[in-house]
């Protein structure tokens, strides 16, 4: 028998605590997604991985109906009913589902509500954000319903992101709103997460997922150590603002290339948003994580579960126009998908061991994340309509800046409808794109679309077509082993990580080599101090998170004393070498 009881708070708010019952009591041990998740969620602040959103209540529903459809999503669904019981100190390997339990709504009851009681209910969701889940024992959402005068007007949710992700919260949203409507919602079709990490058991599950990490590591031996290495990208977390993008010509241009092509509107958007971005940051490729990739399996499509495991993909633009990149796009986006389920704990030793072994750390500086493809979510996930008075139809081009947030990438794009508007979320990192160069962005991004509407579009145009133009990175930097980067602050880098150690970085090409080819060399004065080239180069590995433009040499020269002319290359040639190596072994 369900039970509703009600503990009144001061200020018009009281918490309703929900008794449901119903499923299958069982355990079994954590998916690939939800032990990547995990990590997360243990290692970062709560407000930066914890999930929110906002729905709104039909008008005539009542508090009841709201609560009982929220109960009925519990018992239906396993993640809701899940938690992941650990020993203190450990992370959790395994994961419990409940047959009864309660779970709480707070319910914030005004005589007025604020003028946009959307934005105060998502200000509650992201407060509600900042606390922590515990994972051993908590109710996975936070639901908090906001009534005037009694009635319902919406509920807002902070959500634990080992349990759920963008399309899940989808998915409930939908499934929420058919409750409320009065359907009957057919049986879950897609996996649960016990279902799923029993498959990820399988042999065949242990293979894609070792194949998943040889693509990784392959793309993060060769590719970019980060997209956007140049002056002013500096620190592993920055706090950026929110743009969105909202545009009835951008929804046309695309249509008018996916028309003029053949090719499908989300892969004609990934390329002109690879292009574009490779343009401005000056890279012969573009290296972006698509999250949402493993909703593309139709067993999963509307699974509420996490699904959080990145698609890599690295596209190589250094070909002669936008139609020819696009028909390496889709090939390039398929081979990510198909490698987007893995072993987290493998992926961070592989990601340790090649980043030591080539002297970089990977960054993940650009994220596109593409929901609007995913079945049945379209709806619950693009606005739920124009505030009164704006067009029902969209603009036709509308920037709009929103709240900041604090992520752990330089670029991150939500693309929440692409018909009949386009609409986008950007959050770009402030100290590479002040507000005209953000909006500057994404204005260029509706121009190629418009441009490659009627023709194909020669990449080496890219500046006349979009009015975006590549990153001014001076003098001293210079690509080495696929990436950007700058000796006079590799050697300041690895100075200060030798504690003030006099260092001199080189560039030096082969005889008959390109730029590209370069290698560097650090020339480190040691005095009496007894340091190894294993020594100076686990230093600066130490050093290098937040400083993308830093590469290590990839060899290390130990001298006594430095020459009188110490930023001259060749007076450090003459000095008495010590000792010398790659310093890739690491030290015992």
């Amino acid at each position: 028998m369900h039970r509703l009881t009600r503990s009144r708070q001061p200020g018009g708010t009281h918490v309703l605590t929900v008794t449901y019952a119903g499923g299958e009591e069982r355990r079994g041990p954590v998916t690939m997604g939800q032990a990547n998740m995990i990590r997360c969620m243990l290692r970062d602040e709560p407000a930066h991985i914890n999930i929110h959103d906002v729905w709104l209540v039909p008008e005539g529903t009542g508090t009841d109906s709201v609560v009982e459809a929220l109960r009925a999503l519990v018992v239906r669904h396993e993640a809701l009913r899940t938690t992941f019981p650990h020993a203190p100190g450990s992370a959790p390997r395994e994961q419990a589902v409940a047959s009864r339990g309660t779970f709480t709504v707070t319910v914030l009851d005004h005589r007025e509500l604020p003028e946009d009681p959307v934005g105060y209910a998502e200000s509650l969701a992201r407060r509600a954000r900042e606390e922590r889940f515990r994972l051993d024992r908590d109710f996975p959402l936070r639901f908090s319903l906001v009534t005037r005068a009694g009635t319902p007007v919406c509920v807002a949710m902070a959500a634990s992101h080992a349990l759920t992700d963008a399309g899940a919260l989808a998915v409930l949203k939908e499934e929420w709103l058919g409750l409320l409507a009065g359907e009957e919602l057919a049986p879950p079709a897609s996996l649960t997460p016990l279902g799923l990490a029993e498959e990820e058991a399988t042999p065949a599950g242990v293979r894609r997922s070792e194949a998943s990490l040889r693509h990784w590591e392959r793309i993060i031996r060769t590719g970019p150590q980060a997209m956007f290495a140049e002056p002013g990208a500096e620190g592993t977390e920055v706090r950026v603002p929110l743009l969105t993008l909202r545009s009835r010509r951008a929804a046309r241009a695309l249509a008018g290339v996916a028309e003029r092509t053949g090719a499908l509107p989300s892969t004609v958007l990934l390329t002109a948003w690879c292009a574009i971005v490779a343009h401005r940051a000056g890279q012969d490729a573009c290296v972006i994580a698509a999250p949402t990739s493993n909703r593309y399996h139709p067993r999963l499509a509307r699974s509420v579960n996490t699904l959080s495991q990145d698609a890599l993909l690295s596209l190589d633009v250094r070909v002669p126009s936008f139609d020819v990149l696009l028909k390496k796009a889709w090939g390039a986006a398929l081979n990510a998908y198909r490698h987007s389920r893995f072993d987290a704990l493998g992926l961070w030793e592989v990601i340790g061991r090649a980043t030591f072994e080539r002297g970089s750390r990977f960054a993940r500086d650009v994220v596109f994340n593409d929901v609007s493809t995913l079945p049945g979510t379209v709806a619950s996930l693009t606005a739920d309509g124009p505030p009164e008075g704006r067009d029902p139809y969209g603009p036709e081009l509308e920037l709009t800046w929103g709240p900041d947030q604090v992520l752990p990438t330089r670029v991150l794009a939500f693309v929440y409808a692409t018909d009949p508007l386009l609409h986008l979320g950007m959050w770009a990192d402030p100290a590479l794109f002040g507000r005209e160069e953000a909006e500057g962005l994404l204005t260029g991004l509706v121009r190629l679309l418009e441009a490659a509407a009627t023709r194909d579009v020669p990449l080496a145009s890219l500046t006349g077509a979009t009015g975006v133009r590549p990153v001014e990175r001076g003098p001293h930097w210079l690509r080495v082993d696929g990436s950007w980067t700058s000796p006079p602050l590799v050697a300041a880098t690895l100075s200060r990580a030798l504690d003030g150690l006099p260092v001199h970085v080189t560039a030096d090409a082969p005889a008959g080599s390109g730029p590209a080819e370069s290698a560097l060399t650090a020339y480190i004065a040691a005095g009496d101090t007894p340091l190894t080239p294993a020594q100076a180069h686990t230093a600066l590995m130490d050093a290098l998170p937040g400083r993308p433009g830093v590469l290590a040499p990839s060899r290390y020269v130990i001298v006594r004393h430095p020459p009188a002319e110490a930023d001259r290359s060749g007076a450090w040639l003459h000095r008495k070498i010590l000792r010398e190596g790659t310093g890739r072994q690491r030290p015992m």
